[in-house]
């Protein structure tokens, strides 16, 4: 009895400490504002293809309407120190404190191959935002060795204050993951990322687009899952949370709140997340 009440006060904190991430597409602010209330905070992805204007105009509007705004700054969409400099007058003159700074996907724009350059030059640049995120990944990435991924987040740990966790669907990998990282020293934050409600095909697709590796192997050998990828308190959600909660608990894992990826499936995301605060909390 004690595990379970437990474990349900640890998905109670994490779900009020949850914020949204979105694609910066014509319809996200309708949807942000229709279903999504104003003290949830939103990122903001950054896309080579639609280019970092879209990521930064979406936060400016979001942030106007009231929203905590988060806009990603993918280090190899940025050319240089100036325009650095620019991307922090424009976003930090708008209210702006926090940002996630990723490696990004694309060819390097010039100056900064990696998250880390980047950070390095915000240092440079008299430290402009309270709060910036990085990457963890808790499974294999599909360019970068494991060793060199938990290197990483301690190479950053003087330039970042948390870290978000890119997506897994296994419970036993977030245990591990976590475990190791404080084994090692990591210290900073950790926001879980997990899958909001999406239907399942959508969500294999975009998969191998944000990093995800085992996930997909796990998922094929649970092919009973994918019907309820769509559904409130399916794999995505109570089940997955419950399994996570012992190594999220204690203190020192120091899991702070969750990184929901919506796919824009706002609507659905935040009445999975709202019912399940209710049914936890009865």
């Amino acid at each position: 009895m004690r595990s379970t009440r437990s474990a349900s006060a640890t998905m109670i904190r994490l779900l009020q400490h949850a914020r949204y991430e979105v694609l910066p597409t014509a319809s996200t602010e309708d949807k942000v504002l229709e279903h999504v209330p104003s003290d949830v905070a939103i990122t903001v992805t950054a896309s080579p293809g639609k280019g970092l204007d879209a990521t930064f105009d979406l936060a400016e509007r979001l942030a106007k309407s009231g929203y905590p705004v988060v806009p990603h700054i993918a280090a190899r969409m940025v050319s240089g120190h100036s325009e650095l400099t620019e991307i922090c007058e424009r976003l930090t003159g708008q209210g702006i404190s926090r940002i996630f700074v990723p490696g990004g996907d694309a060819d390097p724009a010039g100056d900064y191959p990696d998250a880390l350059s980047l950070l390095e030059d915000l240092v440079r640049l008299g430290h402009p935002f309270e709060h910036v995120g990085i990457t963890g990944y808790p499974e294999s990435h599909p360019t970068i060795a494991d060793d060199l991924t938990v290197q990483s987040m301690w190479d950053k740990r003087h330039y970042a204050t948390h870290i978000v966790s890119n997506l897994t669907f296994d419970p036993a990998v977030i245990r591990d993951w976590v475990r190791r990282l404080r084994s090692r020293g990591v210290t900073m934050p950790l926001l879980l990322g997990i899958p909001g409600p999406v239907d399942r095909t959508k969500l294999l697709s975009m998969a191998t687009k944000i990093g995800v590796g085992e996930s997909t192997k796990f998922l094929a050998k649970h092919k009973g899952t994918f019907a309820r990828l769509a559904a409130p308190g399916g794999f995505t959600g109570e089940r997955f949370l419950e399994r996570c909660a012992p190594a999220l608990a204690p203190p020192e894992a120091l899991v702070e709140g969750l990184h929901v990826f919506t796919f824009n499936q706002l609507a659905e995301t935040e009445a999975w997340r709202t019912d399940l605060l209710q049914r936890l909390q009865r």
